[in-house]
């Protein structure tokens, strides 16, 4: 493998590894294609995701994105997430990254105080980060997502901790989601282990159910994570302001330290589903590292003849280091390993 470098973020406390140019082919016509191809038994890029992701170069909680080029002139880019344990059709903690490193570094040009649209292919659809500055630094970024919808309310799933029902939605990605109250724990980082536990539990009794298949493209469905929740406080006067906190474990067990962008957008499209929030209500959304997400909602549409809504959530990105990784070919313990 030559060299690779690396451009790292968080986002409310989420890594996010940008690999300008993975220095491999990338097969596919579109974002969603090169996905397909990336999955493929002896893929190229599949080995560079594990040896930048997994130890001793990265750890199981790691999350990163190849850029790609778009779809088509409609975007300024393409990517395709990555983490431990493959290839997300969604991110929205890596589409806010994306949006200041974009501006920040001048790959695409914004306004020294205002306002600029960065747009993202990605394999659930385009997506835009529309990044504010003011005197030339990045302040904020608004990740405005695909169309989101609820696709099932009430679902019963058996957990170690009793029986439960879920909501399921889909912000990009499809998420369970469970309130924390209901299996007895809170969203506090003592109880990490017990919240990855049912997550994990509900994410594997309903990957495979008709609940969790999408009602238009086979290949964005499976049960993508699991939301575990906390009402802070009760919605306000008018207009609402929703205070909650959430953990979202995905893929196998992986948590994200952010509030979750797409976990986000998942969430408002369950609480616009069922009537709770308005378009000029707002949910913050707290992660449980104690950073937040403002969730609203922009528009409403309909997809798949289904009730949805355009999801916004604004964060912020921080830049936190640059690398350039290399591998030894006398190294035995590539492409790495996790221990978890």
């Amino acid at each position: 493998m030559d060299a690779v470098s690396t451009v790292d973020f968080h986002t409310a406390g989420e890594p996010f590894r940008i690999v300008v140019d993975a220095g491999v082919p990338l097969a596919g016509d579109t974002v969603a294609e090169r996905r397909m191809h990336a999955m493929a038994p002896e893929s190229r890029l599949d080995e560079l995701r594990k040896i930048l992701c997994f130890e001793p170069r990265g750890h199981a909680d790691m999350y990163g994105g190849f850029i790609t080029p778009p779809d088509d002139d409609g975007a300024d880019f393409g990517v395709l997430f990555w983490h431990k344990d493959g290839f997300s059709t969604a991110c929205g903690h890596g589409t806010i990254a994306l949006g200041a490193w974009a501006v920040e570094t001048a790959l695409v040009a914004a306004p020294d105080t205002g306002a600029r649209d960065v747009v993202i292919d990605v394999p659930s659809g385009r997506v835009t980060a529309r990044v504010h500055t003011e005197a030339g630094l990045v302040t904020s970024v608004d990740f405005v997502n695909v169309p989101s919808y609820m696709l099932a309310t009430a679902v019963p799933v058996a957990t170690s901790r009793g029986d439960a029902e879920v909501d399921v939605s889909y912000g990009g990605a499809i998420y369970a989601q469970l309130d924390a109250a209901s299996v007895g724990l809170r969203i506090e980082p003592r109880n990490i282990d017990a919240l990855i536990a049912v997550g994990r539990e509900i994410k594997w009794a309903l990957n495979d159910a008709a609940v969790a298949q999408h009602p238009g493209d086979p290949r964005l469905s499976g049960i993508y994570g699991t939301i575990l929740f906390e009402q802070l406080e009760p919605p306000d006067a008018t207009p609402h302001t929703f205070t909650q906190r959430n953990v979202t474990v995905f893929a196998d067990g992986q948590v994200d330290r952010s509030p979750c962008g797409s976990g986000t957008a998942a969430r408002i499209a369950t609480l616009a589903a069922t009537r709770s929030m308005r378009d000029e209500d707002v949910l913050l959304h707290d992660s449980i590292v104690g950073s937040r997400f403002t969730g609203s909602i922009r528009s409403r549409t309909r997809v798949h003849n289904r009730d949805a809504v355009v999801p916004q959530v604004t964060g912020m990105a921080y830049r936190t280091g640059e690398s350039t990784f290399t591998v030894d070919p006398r190294d035995p313990l590539i492409p790495g390993f996790v221990l978890r």
